[in-house]
C-alpha cells in the first residue's frame, strides 16, 4: 500500500498544541508530525469509539506481545513481560524515577545540548543537573569521555538521563560508545535512564543501538523508556512503556509509576499501540524515507540559499539541528526575530542548554509543500537578518 504523506491536513481549530499559532505563521517547532497517522490505527482507535464504552481498562496480552514482537524484530531487543510497565508517556515516568531513583539535592548527569524536559524533570523534582556537554568539533557531536567520568564519578551522582538517538542533534549512538558509556555508570553506581522515543525514525538504513542490548553491565543498571508516539504521531493518546530487566530496579519503577499515577491507561492507549506495532510498519517505513528527503531537501536548500546556516549531520528523529554560528550578532533572539519577520516558529536552541545559544532546531516531519513554505521563510528571515546585524 502506498500512503501520501503530501497531503496536507488542516490541524487549525483542532486546539493542537503546536498550531495554537497566528493566522499567517507556520509552526515548525515542537516534535509532533504534520502527517495523519497511519489509517490502521485510525481504524483501531475508530473500532474502540464505537464500542461506546471507554471504561478502566486492562492491559491486553496482546499489548506486550506487540512490544515484545516489534523490539525484538526491529532492534534486536529482548524485552521481558514481568519488566514492561505500561506508562501515560516517557516524560511522567522519567520524572516518576528520577523521584524514585534519586534522593533530594542528588544529581543527575545529562549531555547538552538536549531535550529541554531533560533539564525541568531534574530541576523540578528537587535534583541537580549535572551536566556534560557533548563537544562540537567541524560541524559534529561527541562525548568528551573525560568530562563524563568526573561527572559520574561525583559522590552525589546517581542518575543519568540518556537520549538515544539524541535529541536535538540527531545523533545515533554507536555499540561501542553505548558500551564505554556502560561501564562507567557501572563503576561509579549511577542508574541509565535511556529516553529512546525516537528510536524508530531512522534514516533508511541507518538503525539506532538500544543501550540494553549491548551488554549485560548495561542491561542490568538500566530502564528504557519507550512508546509509539513519535513514531506514529501519537503524543495525545498517552501511551508509553518503561523497560526495566534487573529485578530490583523493576520493582522500583513498578512502585514509582504506580504513586504517581502514570500507570493508568485510557481507553485507546493500548489499542493504538497494538495496532501500529503489528500494522504500521510499513506506513513507518515509507514514513522514514519521506522524513530523510525532507531532510536532504532542507540540506541542499541551506547550502545554495543561506550557506551561512548549516545543518549538523543527522541520521535520527525528524528534527534538525541548524547551526547558525556564522551568522552575526548574539543568536539568542534569531527564532523570534524569524518568528516576528516571517511567521516561522522554530525552537530556540538555548532551549536545549548554553550550548545550543547558536543553533535553531527545526521539524522537518511535515508535506513537501509546508517545508519549501518554511525553508522560503527561514531565508527571508535569515536574509533579514544579516541586513540588520550586519
Amino acid at each position: 500500500m502506498r500512503y501520501d504523506f503530501d497531503k496536507v491536513t488542516d490541524r487549525r481549530g483542532t486546539d493542537a498544541v503546536k498550531w495554537s499559532v497566528g493566522e499567517h505563521e507556520l509552526p515548525m517547532w515542537v516534535a509532533d508530525m504534520d502527517f495523519a497517522t497511519a489509517p490502521e490505527i485510525v481504524a483501531a482507535v475508530k473500532a474502540r469509539a464505537e464500542h461506546g464504552i471507554w471504561g478502566y481498562t486492562a492491559l491486553p496480552d496482546a499489548w506486550y506481545d506487540a512490544y515484545i514482537d516489534w523490539w525484538r524484530d526491529r532492534h534486536g531487543l529482548t524485552l521481558e513481560r514481568d519488566g514492561l510497565l505500561f506508562c501515560t508517556g516517557v516524560v511522567p515516568a522519567i520524572s516518576s524515577m528520577i523521584r524514585r531513583l534519586t534522593a533530594p539535592g542528588e544529581k543527575v548527569v545529562i549531555q547538552p545540548p538536549v531535550y529541554n524536559c531533560f533539564f525541568s524533570s531534574v530541576v523540578d523534582n528537587g535534583r541537580q543537573v549535572s551536566a556534560s556537554p557533548l563537544v562540537y568539533e567541524g560541524g559534529e557531536y561527541h562525548i568528551d569521555f573525560d568530562d563524563l567520568e568526573r561527572k559520574l564519578a561525583d559522590p552525589l551522582a546517581t542518575l543519568m538521563l540518556l537520549c538515544n538517538p539524541h535529541n536535538p542533534t540527531g545523533q545515533i549512538w554507536d555499540r561501542e560508545t553505548l558500551a564505554r558509556i556502560g561501564r562507567l555508570c557501572a563503576e561509579h553506581r549511577v542508574t541509565v535512564v535511556a529516553d529512546e522515543i525516537h528510536c524508530d525514525v531512522t534514516d533508511p538504513g541507518a538503525d539506532y543501538v538500544p543501550f540494553a542490548s549491548v551488554s549485560e553491565v548495561c542491561r542490568q543498571i538500566s530502564v528504557t523508556c519507550l512508546a509509539p508516539t513519535k513514531t506514529f504521531n501519537l503524543a495525545g493518546l498517552k501511551t508509553a512503556a518503561a523497560a526495566a530487566f534487573d529485578p530490583s530496579l523493576r520493582d522500583r519503577v513498578r512502585a514509582a509509576i504506580h504513586a504517581d499515577g502514570v500507570s493508568e491507561l485510557n481507553a485507546f492507549a493500548a489499542d493504538a499501540a497494538v495496532a501500529a506495532f503489528t500494522q504500521g510498519g510499513e506506513w513507518m517505513d515509507q514514513m522514514r524515507s519521506y522524513v530523510a528527503a525532507n531532510k536532504r531537501r532542507t540540506e541542499a536548500f541551506l547550502a545554495s540559499e543561506i550557506p551561512q546556516v548549516k545543518a549538523t549531520p543527522s541520521q535520527a528523529t525528524y528534527l534538525m539541528w541548524l547551526d547558525c554560528s556564522a551568522l552575526p550578532g548574539d543568536k539568542a533572539g534569531l527564532g523570534g526575530f524569524i518568528r516576528e519577520r516571517t511567521g516561522l516558529f522554530l525552537n530556540a536552541g538555548s532551549l536545549y542548554g548554553d550550548a545550543g545559544r547558536d543553533f535553531l532546531r527545526l521539524n522537518a516531519a511535515c508535506p513537501r509543500a509546508l517545508l519549501e513554505d518554511g525553508l522560503d521563510r527561514l531565508k527571508r528571515g535569515v536574509l533579514a537578518w544579516c541586513q540588520e546585524k550586519g
